[in-house]
């Protein structure tokens, strides 16, 4: 009797081809998706996740740094402040 049939032989190497085949097909579908996926987004103006993290770092820096210049121009305007209002306040003399 013989092991191995010539038919099971030729079928078993079809569906390995045919397996083979269908998972390339399906590695190539995936990726154009995922094109697709990116062409979508990238036309939707979306940021990377990279991009996000860099301009809040910069934000917060921009963010201390006015506070940090605000103080500074009240600490200097501090006493300034006090005679430039009082100036202010006072009613300049009229002719009659």
């Amino acid at each position: 009797m013989q092991s191995q049939n010539k038919f099971f032989d030729d079928l078993s190497k079809a569906l390995n081809g045919a397996a083979g085949t269908l998972a390339g097909m399906a590695k190539e579908a995936g990726e154009a998706a995922r094109e697709r996926a990116r062409e979508f987004v990238g036309e939707m103006d979306f940021v990377s996740r990279e991009e996000f993290e860099t301009l809040k770092d910069m934000l917060t820096e921009s963010r201390n740094e006015v506070a940090s210049l605000k103080a500074r121009i009240e600490a200097l305007e501090g006493g300034s402040t006090k005679s430039t209002t009082s100036k202010a306040r006072k009613k300049p003399a009229t002719k009659d």
